[in-house]
């Protein structure tokens, strides 16, 4: 794993807790209902379906035409929990390779079961799937299109042991 600046940054991180990490008990809950979608872009949506449907099986759940760009597919997969990962494909658009940005995704983190973690791990690498970053309990790798994906099995709300939410 690459490191970042050399510097000690404990104090800093110290005081932004201080200064804005209300302890739970105290902490209001969010004006959000959580995430309708996470929306990606796709070069082949069969491609993609096979990727996200048949190898990380998460179900097609809807496809239709984008209302933002006329004959640009905007397709659906269930992520559990009410939770979707949206993509649309914008055909005639030369959209060039992902590129990481400040402002932009790095990477997108979804929970699977201990159990659902290793059976997908075992697909992901006999499907050719590199595995670029492991971790006891998440793997790290890329979509069909360059993006950055986690399977995580530390449960929502969780990340190393650790109440995020």
């Amino acid at each position: 794993m690459s490191t970042g600046s050399q510097t000690n940054r404990r104090a800093e991180w110290d005081r932004l807790k201080a200064d804005h990490l209300e302890d739970p008990s105290n902490r209001p809950p969010s004006s959000a209902r959580g995430v309708h979608h996470v929306a990606l872009l796709s070069r082949d949506v069969e491609t993609t379906i096979r990727f996200y449907q048949d190898l990380l099986e998460f179900p097609l759940t809807e496809l239709f035409e984008n209302r933002d760009y006329e004959g640009s597919t905007h397709f659906f997969f269930d992520i559990g929990n009410g939770n979707a990962l949206a993509f649309f494909d914008f055909p005639g658009l030369d959209l060039g390779q992902y590129a990481e940005v400040l402002g932009g995704l790095h990477h997108i983190a979804i929970s699977v079961t201990a159990e659902k973690f290793q059976h997908l791990r075992s697909k992901l690498i006999e499907a050719g799937v590199e595995i670029f970053l492991e971790f006891e309990t998440s793997i790290y790798f890329f979509g069909p299109d360059g993006e950055r994906l986690e399977l995580i099995a530390d449960p929502l709300g969780e990340m190393y042991g650790a109440e995020v939410l």
